[in-house]
């Protein structure tokens, strides 16, 4: 290449470096405020302390290392946070190759061509033998090109694609806090369920016991044949109760093994904890505003309206004209000996500019649908944002009436055995009937399993509070530790320490 040539070659490298820096058409992104007024702080909140930002293991306030062991095994093995870390690597790969158009494409291209032509010389005749004439032709080059990106088309194509894959990883910790959410959720459940378990078959052996009882006295004519109908109706309903809580025992078990990578297997009733109800301490809310920077679901979709931004300035710079700068340099000739030779050589350098005249109003169409769909988008954030204040408003709310529920319950379950003792002492002096005493029962077994009933919804209400807030969640691992799955032998869930239920059976004698 001469010295006007590589000047040429130098000028239009420099050109398409110079306008690559023009300025990116389509508006630049800019946060979106709060749909709504925001509060100085919630309106059911205790306190306005704020949450912290780093990892923080809050079920190991639970106290229970079984429920330790299957949240971490959960982050590492569920199958929906596999399948979350792969839609990074796949966004990953794809902003790498859209980064790559911005770069010029270089190409080595190689041919090896030979020919055969034949042909019949003038003024032989039809008679004579054609003449054949064999070429070759061998070509060495590279071969360059690069689109000028005068209206930032590619840039904001890339931009888009960062903002894809933010989204994306913030859609996996969204996953990973519900995940773990719903693995502490379905632990306490099924510690509820063996203490349900536990109240139900002290009802069938109190029921039974009494059942005795009452035969004993039928068959020494105290009382009549109605008492002993009454017993034996009672026990069969007890009874009637068992086979539903050991089904849904079952089944909560196993969902949270396939929620933990495992083979769905159902414990057998009496292997697990009874609900150990222990009073956490109160969750600090913190301010509404720090909401928005602490939920990683709140990031996904700022981040989505961020790529839908962007794709807004690419479908506009679509519609300008292109500016494409192509360059071959390499040897071409008839003999493959005398290929790499100085004489051989040839190159080529061409800028060219591309605009569409007429497409019938796709180009506009296509910014019209990039710019309903930023529309969308922005209404998806606004839309997540107000379900995110009332997912801790009514999370708090719920805790603080909760908390007052248990309380009365609590009261109304002494008061239930007070009455079942007083009834069962009255019966025995023949001053009531024996569905007095029944009722009495009922009561008592009835108000016992609502208390654990009411126990389990405030300690899933903290598991609801801490999602809902979106602080001090476990770090799921980074996204380049996915591997192959291999099969695990399934561990059953292991029971932790346990406490007795509140209250007693009556004795006879009282």
């Amino acid at each position: 290449m001469d010295g006007n040539n590589m000047r040429t070659f130098i000028f239009m490298v420099l050109l398409s470096l110079g306008l690559s820096g023009c300025p990116r058409l389509g508006p630049d992104f800019a946060r979106p405020g709060s749909p709504v007024a925001v509060p100085a702080q919630f309106q059911n909140a205790a306190g306005g302390a704020a949450l912290p930002f780093h990892d923080d293991p809050w079920w190991r306030r639970f106290n229970r290392p079984e429920l330790d062991r299957l949240v971490a095994q959960a982050l590492t093995t569920n199958l929906d946070l596999k399948k979350a870390a792969a839609t990074v690597l796949q966004l990953r790969a794809r902003l790498v190759a859209t980064h790559a158009e911005r770069a010029p494409q270089l190409g080595l291209e190689a041919q090896a061509g030979r020919a055969q032509q034949a042909f019949n010389l003038p003024g032989l005749g039809a008679a004579a033998e054609p003449q054949t004439y064999i070429t070759e032709s061998y070509n060495l080059a590279l071969a360059a090109s690069f689109e000028v990106d005068l209206w930032g088309r590619l840039a904001r194509a890339s931009e888009a694609g960062v903002a894809d894959l933010l989204a994306a990883e913030e859609n996996r910790l969204a996953l990973a806090q519900t995940v773990t959410a719903e693995v502490v959720a379905l632990y306490l459940q099924i510690e509820a369920l063996e203490g349900r378990l536990e109240i139900a078959r002290s009802s069938v052996e109190s029921y039974r016991n009494s059942l005795e009882f009452v035969m004993g006295r039928y068959q020494s004519g105290l009382v009549s044949i109605l008492d002993v109908r009454q017993a034996r109706r009672t026990l069969a309903q007890g009874e009637a109760v068992l086979p539903a809580l050991r089904r849904e025992l079952g089944t909560s078990t196993q969902q949270l093994h396939v929620l933990v990578g495992d083979y769905p297997l159902a414990v057998a009733p009496g292997s697990s904890a009874v609900l150990d109800y222990q009073p956490l301490p109160e969750v600090p809310a913190g301010l509404p505003s720090e909401l928005l920077e602490r939920r990683p679901d709140l990031r996904a979709a700022e981040a989505r309206l961020q790529a839908a931004n962007a794709r807004i300035g690419a479908a506009r710079a679509g519609r300008f004209p292109r500016l494409s700068l192509t360059g071959q340099y390499g040897y071409s000739s008839s003999e493959l000996s005398r290929l790499i030779e100085p004489q051989s050589e040839i190159y080529q350098l061409a800028a060219g500019l591309t605009q569409a005249l007429f497409g019938a109003g796709r180009l506009r169409a296509v910014e019209d649908e990039a710019r309903a769909a930023y529309e969308q988008a922005a209404a998806d954030y606004a839309a997540a944002v107000l379900n995110a204040f009332f997912d801790v408003e009514k999370a708090l709310l719920t805790r603080r009436e909760e908390l007052e529920r248990l309380e009365r319950l609590r009261t109304f379950r002494d008061e239930a055995l007070e009455t079942q003792r007083v009834a069962q002492n009255r019966y025995v002096q023949g001053l009531v009937d024996y569905l007095t005493v029944l009722n009495a029962q009922q009561t008592r077994f009835q108000a016992e399993d609502q208390v654990v009933l009411v126990e389990l919804a405030v300690l899933t209400n903290q598991v609801a509070l801490h999602r809902a807030l979106g602080g001090g969640w476990a770090d799921p691992g980074p996204v380049g530790s996915v591997g192959s799955t291999r099969p695990q032998s399934p561990a059953p869930i292991a029971p932790v320490a346990s406490r007795p239920r509140a209250g007693r059976e009556p004795t006879r004698s009282e």
